[in-house]
């Protein structure tokens, strides 16, 4: 959502970038207030937190969580709309209009909601400020941009919104069962012991069903000088993907491969990435990947960590190695692996994708899946898609 307004707009002084959405969604109320619109604190407050809980890059959410939490009544509809028009449009719309709808912002200028992370207020905060400022922030970026694009402050922003995504591997049934409301066999050591209790007269049939647990998920990140415009974004990727679900295992590679799990199990993401990046030895240095995946094989993948697991690797396929044991290690780990995802920065919106290097045509045959993961929405989408991965 990006904040337009002309300079006699009410409210429209105070809405600047270093602001951020906190103080916009405070001068809006009071803006309202100033047209006759009673807002109290409590209502500012359901209002940022029903505007921080909706689609973040949609201008027309916004107006509907103000109007359902601020507007009381069809009187003041036609005036919350004039003051919603003038302090984000600089426009009228009709006041008879009372259905009117935002209309929502281009892909160039969309805004994100970022929860902030909760820390004190500094001093001299006004207490509706430090009150509210748990709730909701903004972050007006782009998330088409490439990384390798975005300057330092746009990767910071775009960091955080990486840290709130959300990824849920695929679920699997297991040979084991359990008792179930339902099914296609019947329970009966359950149906017995119920009819023991109900003395001789069964109440309910009960069935069996397979369990269900999630896949593991592997995520094998490159960390090559020739991916350092891609490397820290994907490693708060990885630490997100580890918050989300426990049955991750994160690598990191150049020349050689480096298990940073313990150090993502971290809640605070700085002092985790930080940890992480003191235990890669070979950060922006050359590429190995064969050696890399070789490694993971033998040491990790034979032992069970692959076994039915989902594996990404993240590289941009530039290797320095030996194309032949990049087949081989890749051969092997497909016959232990559910899936390969080879995320490919150098992919971009590129479809389909025709690789450019030779590391990246000896691995097409042996990967099922490629993502690109060079920018906040190909990541945001990878995170949807990867539950319904088959």
């Amino acid at each position: 959502m990006t904040s337009t307004s002309s300079n006699d707009a009410p409210g429209a002084s105070s809405v600047e970038a270093d602001r951020g959405l906190l103080g916009t969604l405070l001068d809006f109320c009071a803006a309202l207030r100033e047209h006759g619109l009673r807002v109290g604190t409590d209502d500012a407050l359901t209002f940022t937190t029903a505007a921080s809980l909706l689609d973040p890059s949609r201008l027309e959410d916004l107006y509907w969580a103000g109007r359902a939490t601020l507007a009381r009544g069809r009187e003041q509809i036609a005036i919350y709309n004039e003051v919603f028009s003038l302090f984000f449009l600089a426009g009228t719309p009709d006041k008879e209009q009372e259905e009117w709808k935002v209309p929502a912002p281009t892909r160039g200028s969309e805004a994100i909601f970022d929860v902030p992370s909760g820390e004190e207020p500094e001093e001299g905060d006004d207490e509706q400020e430090a009150r509210l400022g748990t709730v909701a922030a903004a972050v007006i970026v782009d998330h088409t941009k490439s990384f390798s694009d975005a300057t330092d402050e746009e990767l910071e922003r775009l960091r955080k919104l990486i840290a709130t995504l959300r990824v849920a591997p695929p679920i699997r049934r297991t040979r084991r069962q359990r008792s179930s409301a339902s099914g296609r066999r019947l329970d009966m050591r359950r149906i017995a012991r119920e009819t023991m209790r109900a003395h001789g007269e069964p109440r309910d049939l009960w069935w069996r069903r397979r369990k269900e647990r999630p896949r593991p998920l592997v995520l094998i990140l490159d960390v090559s000088g020739s991916m350092a415009d891609y490397s820290r974004s994907l490693l708060q990727f990885a630490h997100s993907t580890k918050r989300a679900t426990s049955r991750v295992e994160v690598f990191f590679f150049g020349t050689t491969l480096t298990r940073i799990t313990p150090a993502l199990r971290r809640r605070d993401p700085d002092e985790a990435l930080a940890l992480a990046g003191e235990e890669v030895r070979d950060w922006s240095g050359g590429t190995f990947i064969g050696v890399a995946l070789d490694e993971f094989v033998r040491r990790y993948a034979r032992r069970g960590m692959a076994r039915g697991a989902i594996v990404v690797i993240c590289s941009d396929g530039l290797d320095r190695g030996d194309p032949a044991l990049l087949d081989s290690a890749l051969e092997r780990l497909g016959r232990l692996s559910y899936r390969i995802v080879w995320m490919n920065p150098l992919k971009g919106d590129q479809e389909p994708f025709v690789p450019t290097s030779l590391g990246m045509s000896v691995a097409m045959p042996h990967v099922d899946l490629v993502w690109s993961g060079h920018n906040f929405a190909s990541l945001a989408e990878f995170a949807g898609a990867l539950p319904s991965i088959k």
